[in-house]
Order: structure tokens, then C-alpha cells, then sequence
């Protein structure tokens, strides 16, 4: 288990290399010029902002600068907040996108479960019929979509009743996070439901399940014990990797919401040009779902030794 454990730590590491170098050599590969505007309003300012940020070195120095920076944790300052550490913002705004993703992770997995096992139950019935039509849809609108369209749809029924029932935009309360939480949730709670339905199919016709039958147990405890208890194991597997996905995925519905998450200061810095905040907050968000990867694997490891093995 330790040399399989360690093997996955090593290729994590050599994947967030990889995506660090990729990220910086991208970065320095885009049009445009981040001190360009008011900031370097003469030659003489430009110098020193360019001094300041290390930006008057060649490419290579510049590289090694940023590998040792990040090797120690330290992602720089931004170039477009004034003397504000990129650490700082992802220290600040990352609990905002954690929380949010949660929440819509819990959304997913719930809701997932529930309507996954309802197709199953009712298969090719009028029930399948509809959750399945929902689920295409889940899969094939994008999120911001939804997140416009329950913008919308707030609006309308505040204005119809005549009170806030839930806020349209903002945050620091529960009820500012439950639509967008349930928008960002959508995607992954309509491939949770595919996933669930098919594990179910499978439960229904196994042998087991026709002893539990055939000795008589009640229909709600063979539901419980022995078909919702097997099916929803694959469905806990790819956890992992959602929480990953949907903390990682919220960039524009923060932006719609006005979610003060750090997906929001993302966004801003990719229309800024701020090198040191794209290149800080798409590590961190890449190491964030190699961890998780690798969380979950380690956990195959220990559930089933072969894998170990392989």
C-alpha cells in the first residue's frame, strides 16, 4: 500500500509540474501587455514595473523565478491590485467557492441518488421518461445558462409576490447560496442520475436480489438494504472528482451572482491580463483536483486490493 501510495503522490506532483509549466508558458504566449494603460503612463515607470515583476529577465530566468516562487508556495503579486499577494486572494476567496461548491456538491449527490433509483424503479414508465428528459438537459445546457435563466426566474417570482423570497445576487447567507449552489449542481446531478440509473439496473436483476425476493422480505427493505446500499457505491466513487470539478467550475455563475468567490477574481484577471493571479489560481485549482484524484484512488487502493496490484 505505502509504494502504491507513493506512486500516485509522485505522478500528482509530476502532473501540477506540468500544468505550472504549461500555465506560465501559455501565459507569456498571450497577446497583450499586462502594464500597458495608465499604470506605465512613461518609459521610466514601465521600467520599474517591469523591474518590480521581474519582467525585464529573459524567459528562462523568468521561469526558474517562478519554479522556485512556487516550489516555497508563493504565487507573487498581482498586477493589477496594488500591493495585494496572490496567496492573499486565493486565502481570502477560496472558502466562498469552497462553500458554494459543497453545498451544490450536496445538491448533486441527494438529488442524484433520489431521481437515479425513481428511473430505475420506474423504468420506461412515465417517471423515467421525465427525469431522463431533465437529465439530457442537465448534461447538454451549460451552467451559466441556468444561471441566467434562475436569475430570471427569481426576479419574476419576487416581483409576483411582492417580497424577496430568495436574493437574486450577493452573498453572506444561506438563502444567497441556494441558487446558485442548485444551478451549479445541475450538471453533475444529471450525470450522477445516469450513473445511478444504470448501477440500479444492474442491482434489480442480480441474484441476490432475487433470494431477497423469493424469501419474502419486504419490498422497502430489499430497496433499502440490498439495492440502494450496492447501486450507490459507484456513485461515491466519482465524489471525489466532482467536488473537484464543481469547486473548480463556478467561475461564471460567481460572476452572475456576484459571488465574491474566487472564480470571480479568476475571470477579472483573465480579462486584466494579470499574469500572476491566472497562473497562482489555475495551479492551485489544478493541485486541488490532483489531490482529489489522487484522495480517491487511495481510497480504491484501500477498498480493493487490486488495485493495489495493477
Amino acid at each position: 500500500m505505502w509504494r502504491y501510495t507513493l506512486k500516485r503522490l509522485l505522478q500528482g506532483l509530476v502532473t501540477v509540474w506540468f500544468i505550472a509549466t504549461a500555465t506560465f508558458f501559455a501565459m507569456h504566449n498571450v497577446p497583450g501587455d499586462p502594464l500597458s494603460g495608465e499604470r506605465a503612463a512613461t518609459p521610466e515607470i514601465r521600467a520599474n514595473l517591469e523591474a518590480r515583476y521581474g519582467l525585464d529577465q529573459p524567459l528562462a530566468t523568468q521561469y526558474i523565478i517562478y519554479l522556485e516562487n512556487f516550489i516555497k508556495g508563493d504565487f507573487g503579486i498581482s498586477y493589477t491590485q496594488r500591493n495585494r499577494q496572490v496567496n492573499d486572494i486565493i486565502r481570502e476567496h477560496f472558502p466562498v467557492s469552497a462553500t458554494l461548491g459543497i453545498l451544490a456538491v450536496m445538491f448533486a449527490a441527494m438529488g442524484g441518488v433520489l431521481f437515479g433509483a425513481l428511473t430505475a424503479l420506474f423504468r420506461n414508465r412515465l417517471p423515467d421518461t421525465i427525469i431522463m428528459f431533465m437529465v439530457i438537459l442537465g448534461i447538454s445546457v451549460p451552467s451559466f445558462v441556468f444561471a441566467a435563466l434562475g436569475q430570471l426566474l427569481l426576479v419574476n417570482i419576487n416581483d409576483l409576490l411582492g417580497f424577496s423570497i430568495l436574493p437574486v445576487a450577493g452573498w453572506g447567507t444561506v438563502s444567497h447560496m441556494l441558487m446558485p449552489a442548485l444551478v451549479l449542481g445541475m450538471g453533475t446531478m444529471a450525470y450522477l442520475t445516469r450513473l445511478m440509473r444504470s448501477s440500479m439496473l444492474e442491482i434489480i436483476n442480480s441474484d441476490y436480489v432475487r433470494t431477497a425476493k423469493a424469501k419474502g422480505l419486504p419490498p422497502e427493505r430489499i430497496f433499502a438494504k440490498h439495492q440502494l446500499r450496492n447501486a450507490i457505491m459507484p456513485v461515491i466513487t466519482v465524489l471525489g472528482p466532482a467536488i473537484a470539478a464543481i469547486t473548480t467550475g463556478g467561475f461564471v455563475v460567481e460572476l452572475v451572482f456576484a459571488i465574491p468567490g474566487l472564480g470571480r477574481y479568476f475571470v477579472q484577471a483573465v480579462q486584466q491580463l494579470d499574469y500572476t493571479v491566472i497562473m497562482g489560481t489555475t495551479v492551485f485549482y489544478g493541485a486541488f483536483l490532483v489531490f482529489m484524484v489522487i484522495l480517491v484512488d487511495l481510497l480504491y487502493g484501500w477498498i480493493d486490493p487490486r488495485v493495489r496490484l495493477q
